[in-house]
C-alpha cells in the first residue's frame, strides 16, 4: 500500500477529524497508487494517521476513510458503513414513514463522496470522489442489503466528478426502474420524482421540513414560490390553506411536473394555483410594476456560489433577488428565503438579507432559523457540509 506523507504541521487537521488532505499538505506520495487506490497517511514525523482514498486529479488529494490507521478498507469496511447510515435513520423519530428520505450523506456518516436517496422502493445513488468510484459495487451490494430496494440508479453526472478526473456516468445497478411516474408522500402530499432528468438524484430532500414549515405558516395568505421546480413548497402551502399561490420557474420541463403533482393530490384546490414560465429576477420586476403584493414568499434559488471564489458575484445575486422580495410583502408578510451555496456562510447570508431589508426600506426580524432535514446531518468536523441555510423574516 502506498503512503501518503505529510508535510510538517499539516496533520493538526487530521487530529481533529477533518477528512480531506488537500494538495498543498502533501510533501510525498511513497509508493505507487490508482485514482480511488486507498493509501496509508501518516504525519511527516512517520506516525501513521488514517487510511484514506488518492485523488490525484483532485485538489482534494485523499479523502479519509477512517482514521483508524489499522482499518481494512474492503467490502466488509463498506457494507458496516452503509448499514450504520441507514440504521440512524431508521431510529431517527423524525425521519419515520417518510417515503423520500437520504440515506447517506457523504462525510457526514463517514463515506466521503458517497450519497445515497431512498424513494420508496428506489435508491438512487450519486458517486463524486474517486475513491467513492473504485467501491461502486461494494457500495451498490451494501445499500441493497441494507435497504431490500428493488432498484439502484446511479446518477453520477454532476460537474464536480470533472474535478476528480471521472467521466460522468448514469443508469440502473441494480434492477429495473418501476414503469410509469415514481411518486412518493411527502407530509400528505404526493410529488413526482424524476430520478433520471430531475436536478440531484431527483429532487430536494433537504428542503422537507422547510416546505412543512411552509404549509404551516400559509393559511390564508398570498403565497408567492420563486424558483418552484416541480412545486414542492406551493403544494404544502396550498395543504396549508394559503389564499393563493403563484409559483414561478424558467424551466417548462419542471413546471409541466408541478402542475401534474398538483394532479396527484386531487384534494388540493388547483384554483388557487397559478404557475408561471419565467426569469424569477425578471418577474419579480414585473410583479412590481403591476403592484401585487404577497403575504409569504419563497426565494430558494440554484446554487450561485460553488466555491468561495464566487461569493463576490453571488452576493450580489442574492441582494438583488432578496430585495425584490422584500419589496413585494405586505406588512407582517413572511420571506422565506434560503442559500444553498457552500460559498456563502450562514453568517455572510444574514448580512446580505439584512442589507437588502435596509435598501427596500423595511423593518424585518427573524421569526425561524431554517436549515436541512435531520437526514442531512452535518458533521462537527466538518462545517464545509452545512451547505443549505435560510432565514423567515418577517416585515412591519
Amino acid at each position: 500500500m502506498a503512503r501518503l506523507v505529510l508535510k510538517p504541521g499539516k496533520e493538526r487537521s487530521l487530529l481533529r477529524r477533518h477528512p480531506w488532505i488537500f494538495a498543498g499538505s502533501v510533501a510525498e506520495l511513497d509508493g505507487r497508487a490508482r485514482p480511488g487506490d486507498t493509501v496509508e497517511v501518516a504525519a511527516a514525523d512517520g506516525r501513521l494517521l488514517a487510511k484514506a482514498a488518492w485523488s490525484p486529479e483532485s485538489q482534494i488529494r485523499a479523502r479519509v476513510w477512517s482514521f483508524d490507521s489499522d482499518a481494512t478498507i474492503d467490502h466488509a469496511f463498506f457494507k458496516r458503513k452503509v448499514a450504520e447510515a441507514v440504521a440512524r435513520r431508521a431510529a431517527h423519530p423524525l425521519l419515520a414513514g417518510q417515503a423520500g428520505l437520504r440515506l447517506i450523506h457523504g462525510e457526514s456518516d463517514g463515506l466521503p463522496g458517497v450519497i445515497a436517496d431512498r424513494y420508496g422502493a428506489v435508491v438512487v445513488l450519486q458517486l463524486t470522489s474517486a475513491g467513492a468510484d473504485k467501491w461502486r459495487a461494494a457500495i451498490v451490494g451494501a445499500l441493497v442489503q441494507a435497504t431490500g430496494c428493488a432498484a439502484v440508479y446511479e446518477r453520477s453526472d454532476s460537474d464536480v466528478r470533472g474535478l476528480e478526473g471521472l467521466p460522468p456516468v448514469a443508469g440502473c445497478v441494480h434492477g429495473e426502474l418501476p414503469a410509469g411516474a415514481l411518486t412518493i408522500a411527502e407530509n400528505g402530499v404526493v410529488m413526482e420524482v424524476d430520478v433520471v432528468g430531475g436536478h440531484k438524484t431527483g429532487f430536494y430532500l433537504d428542503q422537507r421540513d422547510n416546505r412543512l414549515l411552509t404549509g404551516r405558516l400559509a393559511a390564508g395568505r398570498r403565497v408567492l414560490n420563486c424558483f418552484c421546480y416541480t412545486g414542492g413548497f406551493s403544494l404544502q402551502a396550498l395543504a396549508g390553506g394559503a389564499a393563493s399561490v403563484l409559483s414561478i420557474d424558467s424551466s417548462g420541463p419542471a413546471l409541466a411536473i408541478a402542475q401534474r403533482n398538483l394532479a396527484h393530490n386531487p384534494g388540493l384546490d388547483a384554483s388557487r394555483a397559478e404557475w408561471r414560465e419565467d426569469d424569477v429576477f425578471q418577474a419579480l420586476r414585473a410583479l412590481r410594476a403591476e403592484g401585487r403584493k404577497f403575504d409569504l414568499i419563497v426565494l430558494d434559488p440554484p446554487k450561485f456560489a460553488p466555491s468561495a471564489a464566487h461569493a463576490e458575484r453571488a452576493a450580489r445575486a442574492y441582494k438583488d433577488i432578496n430585495l425584490l422580495g422584500f419589496r413585494l410583502l405586505d406588512p407582517g408578510g413572511i420571506l422565506m428565503t434560503y442559500s444553498c451555496s457552500g460559498g456563502i456562510g450562514l453568517e455572510l447570508f444574514q448580512k446580505i438579507v439584512a442589507g437588502a431589508a435596509i435598501d427596500a426600506g423595511v423593518d424585518a426580524r427573524i421569526i425561524h432559523r431554517l436549515a436541512a432535514a435531520a437526514d442531512h446531518p452535518v458533521g462537527l468536523a466538518v462545517p464545509e457540509g452545512e451547505y443549505l441555510k435560510g432565514l423567515a423574516c418577517q416585515v412591519g
